[in-house]
């Protein structure tokens, strides 16, 4: 049923309206003049009722379209609750997906953790162990240093006393006054010095006449020398290894001649 057919029908009323304005007019035209009291009373009560006869099919279509407004709103509201259901259902749905994902992440998260934390003690533990041969290779470096440096001291030791020997053996072929002999001497040092050079160790000697320097001589018995004292000649060469000075070289003092006026 539509809404045009279940509106009231207004003919009714403008019926009626028109009889009682009809009557109204039939007794003011009709009517004592001036009007008795019931008479005005009477045309007034009529005039109403053509009003009232008048304003009621309005007032009620007014109210009956209200209550369509209001059902009509009504069916709206639970066309959009039932289409709500749906949703619920998948907002439900996605709750439940969402919580079962939050556990495998959780799950995940446990998993990663136990593997950091078992390649951290992996890490700690490989780390020891290179710590521990690391240790165990410096202590064998160290040793190995110690060794060599050991080694390389007895063998400076040792080329040292030779090259003594071999410059107490020129000094001896020099006091001996044979030029022959204090050459072949003389070139068999050179040698044996210039293999020593080769391997870092020089000989230093002092120059006779040169001032002597605590810094760079030395005596044979470690005494003070005299004031303004020059060397007089080497009685052991100094060496150096490497540019380290190892040994000063021993030496034999006299005073410096001291100078007359003219």
């Amino acid at each position: 049923m539509s809404d045009a057919d279940s509106r009231l029908p207004i003919w009714p009323f403008l019926a009626a309206d028109a009889l009682f304005l009809a009557v109204a007019g039939l007794l003011l035209r009709l009517g004592h003049r001036p009007l008795l009291w019931w008479e005005a009373l009477f045309m007034v009560a009529c005039v109403a009722g053509a009003a009232w006869s008048m304003v009621t099919p309005f007032l009620r279509r007014n109210r009956e379209e209200q209550s369509l407004a209001q059902a009509r709103l009504l069916a709206d509201s639970m066309s959009q609750l039932q289409k709500l259901e749906p949703l619920a259902a998948h907002i439900t749905g996605a709750t439940a997906q969402w919580r079962e994902y939050q556990e495998q992440t959780a799950l995940t998260a446990a998993s990663a953790k136990a593997v950091a934390d078992s390649m951290a003690a992996e890490v700690k533990a490989f780390g020891e162990f290179l710590q521990k041969i690391n240790d165990t290779e410096k202590a064998h470096l160290r040793l190995e240093t110690e060794k060599l440096r050991r080694a390389e001291q007895e063998w400076l030791q040792v080329t040292v006393h030779m090259l003594d020997h071999v410059f107490a053996l020129f000094q001896a072929a020099q006091r001996s006054g044979q030029p022959g002999l204090i050459e072949q001497i003389g070139l068999f040092q050179n040698s044996c010095r210039d293999a020593a050079r080769r391997v870092g160790l020089a000989p230093t000697m002092a120059t006779a006449g040169e001032p002597f320097d605590p810094k760079a001589h030395r005596l044979k018995d470690d005494s003070a020398p005299p004031e303004n004292a020059v060397v007089a000649d080497t009685l052991a060469t100094g060496y150096t290894y490497q540019g380290q000075l190892l040994r000063r070289p021993m030496v034999a003092v006299q005073e410096a001649p001291s100078k007359t006026a003219p």
